[in-house]
């Protein structure tokens, strides 16, 4: 995977532009326009608040027994637990996506928001912004060149995590619970944007040529190679052990 500077990659998406007018580029989030993962953040202040409240019981215990946890135990510990067990890889990654979405069932879908907001002020997401992805998103910007954020963590938190880059939440596709008369629901809204989920999310909200798509590990491989300029943004070993599968793919130069 060769390394790219960013000059050299906006050059090759102004020719995609001028090919194909109308197009867009697409954006993992966590680990791509930031560091760090939101979706991590925003699960840790929770179990920190306290908030998971009984109608997510059931679907907790459900997702428990299914990978060998007893049940009966809180549902703060229960969660710990699973999320501890994820990062040892004994748990699928998109379960527990969903889990992290869907966490915040009973709650208000205007307090999910307001909750959000704080754990990204608290963590400081501002200052976790790439300098190489805030130029790309910049220079998209004054191009009139639309950006979509697909992303697996909760969509209350990626929302409130792409306004400090100025981007657009309404073009956020994250991973979304139901949710009934304003209140979420313990169940998640399918597709989630996760490994090829990206594809088809991205798909559903827009049929316009996509210039250029930006990530950082391997579950963003098929989002990567739908798009004319794939670039990996500080790739995860996992997305560089299968780069040669997309001869195209090319590394963004870091900056600091």
């Amino acid at each position: 995977m060769r390394m790219e500077r960013v000059e050299q990659t906006l050059e090759r998406i102004r020719l995609e532009a001028e090919r194909a007018p109308g197009g867009v580029l697409a954006f993992d989030g966590d680990g791509t326009l930031w560091s760090g993962d939101v979706g991590d953040d925003v699960f840790l202040a929770l179990l920190e608040h306290g908030g998971i409240r009984p109608q997510a019981q059931e679907a907790l215990e459900g997702l428990a027994a299914a990978h060998g946890f007893a049940r009966g135990q809180p549902a703060r510990e229960l969660a710990h637990q699973l999320f501890a067990a994820f990062e040892a890889g004994r748990i699928p990654e998109k379960d527990i996506y969903e889990m992290v979405a869907w966490l915040f069932a009973g709650w208000r879908v205007d307090a999910v928001r307001d909750f959000a907001a704080d754990v990204v002020a608290r963590r400081e997401v501002k200052q976790r912004i790439h300098p190489e992805s805030r130029r790309v998103v910049e220079w998209a910007r004054g191009q009139g060149i639309p950006c979509y954020v697909v992303s697996a963590s909760p969509l209350a938190v990626v929302e409130a995590a792409v306004r400090a880059l100025g981007m657009e939440p309404a073009n956020v596709l994250a991973c979304t619970p139901h949710t009934e008369d304003g209140t979420v629901l313990p169940r998640i809204v399918e597709p989630i944007p996760y490994a090829a989920g990206k594809v088809h999310c991205l798909r559903a909200r827009t049929s316009q040529p996509l210039y250029a798509a930006f990530g950082d590990n391997v579950f963003d491989l098929e989002l990567l190679a739908a798009s004319r300029v794939p670039v990996a943004i500080r790739p995860k070993p996992r997305l560089r052990a299968r780069a040669a599968e997309l001869p195209s793919l090319v590394q963004l130069h870091p900056e600091d």
